[in-house]
């Protein structure tokens, strides 16, 4: 039936730029495609003192380094203030469906598309990217994914761990190359992925970052590691991912390929949180933040097409609880299946804050789960309008919501 409170000007599609076909996915997910920022001189001089030359190649992945882009993250950090983002509703999520303007990404057989979650320091941020992600490189054919995760926790912990594993190697420094040794006075943390003979077994017995966690550190990789077992998505804890200390902070996620096929690329994607970068660009205040560069292959031009609309979304989704957080994902991924797209408030815990930012935007319906819809596996389906709702079962749900939507739209 048609809703009586469907206005004239109500159109069935949003107009999108900068979205391509594999783009789709993230926008279920609730990420806007944006232009990507330019990076300044400003911005690559300000990296110089974080990071030198990090790039993408063969040596890179041999030697377990990741490749991370202190340039792009302190380009968005600047974007963040200059173009308002700073003023709108948080977290900030954006897709960027093509590399930093003035990166000094590698293009060659792959490129790259970012994900970004910015004001947002809770867990579910980084889930949301694994999921996300995850749910791109399948569209790309990558079927048989699995996440290495690792956590070097808040300033305070880096701090005790780097006091820790500095001491460790100095110890040993008689059994290390003089390669190795030059490596340590410049950072202990890029020795501990360093893939040199004489540092294989050292780095073995070596400290480990989850060892010096805070304890709110430690819930916070307990949180991610718990959406992933309740979303199916296989894990490991891996120790020699390390990030940058001068800007990454808490978890440091890699996504990878598990197919027996050795001929496809192994590393996929890559994510950080930088929660301290604002404040080491001398900015007011610190902006928590949390990134993936995902591996997008040129030999599949057609994810590469552009999109330049997608359907309106027609109900909210409403989470009461860490219980209903955990199934929300798999729900949106359920949805997504069927085309069916969502307005999402997921990054917030608070219900006030999510009936807020659902009013504003007039959904016709909400999807509720609070603990016990989560518990049973079902999900309250409430017309705005009338008050009317009934319990849906999550196996049922994808169809009804398909119905629902069609005779809205009709």
């Amino acid at each position: 039936m048609n809703h009586k409170n469907k206005k004239p000007e109500d159109s069935k599609f949003i107009p999108y730029e900068h979205l391509d076909k594999i783009g789709e996915v993230s926008v279920y997910y609730g990420f806007s495609p944006t232009k990507s920022p330019s990076i300044t001189k400003a911005d690559l001089d300000a990296a110089k003192d974080i990071m030198e030359g990090d790039h993408i190649d063969d040596e890179t992945e041999k030697h377990g380094r990741l490749p991370l882009h202190a340039e792009e993250k302190i380009a968005l950090i600047r974007s963040y203030h200059e173009a308002g983002w700073h003023a709108q509703p948080q977290p900030i999520m954006l897709y960027f469906k093509d590399p930093f303007r003035g990166s000094i990404k590698k293009t060659g057989y792959y490129r790259y598309a970012d994900l970004e979650i910015i004001g947002s320091s809770g867990s579910i941020a980084e889930a949301t990217l694994i999921q996300t992600t995850r749910a791109m490189l399948a569209e790309e054919g990558y079927t048989e994914t699995a996440v290495e995760i690792n956590s070097i926790g808040d300033r305070d912990s880096i701090a005790r761990f780097a006091r820790e594993l500095t001491a460790y190697y100095r110890k040993h420094i008689n059994e290390m190359t003089p390669e190795a040794r030059q490596i340590l006075k410049r950072d202990p943390f890029e020795l501990l992925s360093w893939h040199d003979e004489s540092c294989v077994e050292l780095n073995a017995k070596a400290p480990r970052s989850m060892d010096f966690l805070s304890e709110n550190s430690r819930r916070h990789l307990e949180e991610i590691l718990e959406y992933c077992e309740t979303l199916g998505i296989p894990y490991t804890v891996n120790n020699s991912l390390i990030g940058n200390r001068k800007y990454c902070t808490e978890t440091i996620v890699a996504i990878v390929n598990t197919s027996a096929n050795k001929k496809d690329q192994r590393l996929l994607a890559v994510g950080v949180r930088y929660n301290g970068l604002a404040k080491r660009l001398n900015m007011k205040r610190d902006v928590p933040g949390v990134g993936m560069s995902i591996l997008i292959k040129e030999s599949s031009p057609a994810l590469r097409k552009s999109v330049s609309k997608m359907k309106r979304p027609i109900s909210s989704f409403v989470q009461l609880g860490m219980e209903s957080k955990l199934v929300a994902l798999s729900i949106v991924e359920q949805l997504r299946l069927v085309k069916v797209p969502l307005y999402l408030c997921l990054a917030k815990d608070r219900l006030t804050a999510q009936v807020s930012a659902n009013e504003k935007f007039h959904m016709p319906y909400t999807i509720v789960m609070g603990k016990k819809e989560a518990v049973e596996k079902t999900a309250i389906v409430r017309n705005t309008d009338t008050h009317a709702q009934s319990v849906i079962s999550l196996d049922e749900l994808s169809k009804y919501m398909r119905k629902i939507e069609a005779d809205y739209w009709k």
